[in-house]
């Protein structure tokens, strides 16, 4: 199987930002210390929109991704941002080798 890349965006209340980082941080950290299969996570701040961040996130395949979806890190981070009105956009991608 293929590599899968997912280009995302998670967005909220430009006021929220400083809440929302720290969260997406340490999710980023659970998922490549505790996910094999999560082979990428990068985080990047547009600058001049304060109310999402991007992420490009590189899976060994499309199984690797579905244990990402149901792994622990993924229900922490639901629950950490509960309130906080986040929304994350995903598109699943194919890289280009």
């Amino acid at each position: 199987m293929s590599k899968l890349v997912i280009m995302g965006a998670v967005e909220f209340a430009p006021e929220r930002r400083d809440q929302v980082l720290p969260l997406l941080m340490a999710h980023r950290a659970r998922c490549l210390k505790d996910e094999p299969g999560t082979l990428r996570f990068e985080v990047v701040l547009p600058r001049e929109d304060d109310s999402r961040i991007l992420i490009y996130e590189v899976y060994q395949d499309d199984d690797a991704f579905e244990v990402h979806r149901n792994a622990p890190s993924r229900a922490q981070w639901l629950q950490d941002t509960t309130g906080l009105d986040v929304k994350v956009i995903a598109t699943r991608c194919s890289p280009v080798e």
